[in-house]
């Protein structure tokens, strides 16, 4: 298993998001997702995410929150792949966005988001950001790009 942050960082009713559209090998190839990474040697989640977001953005956190842990679970032909995933929001920053070298960064509108390209269990974490559900555990089951099954704190989604 993997450790990473990914964090939507707002303005208003708009939020930051990254096209993955720079590298060449890129599970989130053509993708639209918020900003973060995986830990470094003994990172906790709060300076894991401050370090991506300061390498990808530019922008140094001033007001962020842990809203939740999504576990994926990925079958692929090479086999089963774990990863967790610290979920933030940020209200604050300081600092100039700077272009990023995994994709381009843009200010969306949250009522434009559903209509970018992303993965299926995104949009699940993300209706949950934006209804300000209580902190959440949510599993992701995926097999090749397809989602399978989703469980929010212990109750299976209909997918």
């Amino acid at each position: 298993m993997i450790n990473t942050t990914l964090c939507y960082i707002t303005q208003g009713d708009r939020v930051l998001m990254l096209h993955r559209i720079k590298k060449k090998k890129d599970i989130n190839k053509d993708k639209w997702i918020g900003v973060g990474g995986k830990f470094e040697g003994m990172e906790s989640p709060d300076e894991c995410l401050l370090r991506e977001v300061r390498e990808e953005t530019g922008l140094t956190l001033t007001s962020w929150q842990c809203r939740g842990v999504v576990t994926f679970v990925s079958e692929t032909a090479e086999g089963c792949v774990g990863e967790f995933m610290y979920l933030f929001t940020a209200d604050g920053f300081e600092g100039t966005l700077k272009s990023c070298d995994e994709g381009e960064l843009q200010w969306v509108s949250r009522e434009f988001i559903d209509t970018l390209p992303q993965w299926e269990g995104d949009r699940i974490f993300l209706k949950l950001l934006w209804e300000d559900a209580p902190f959440f555990l949510l599993t992701l089951h995926y097999r090749n790009d397809r989602l399978i099954k989703a469980v929010l704190n212990g109750e299976t989604l209909n997918t």
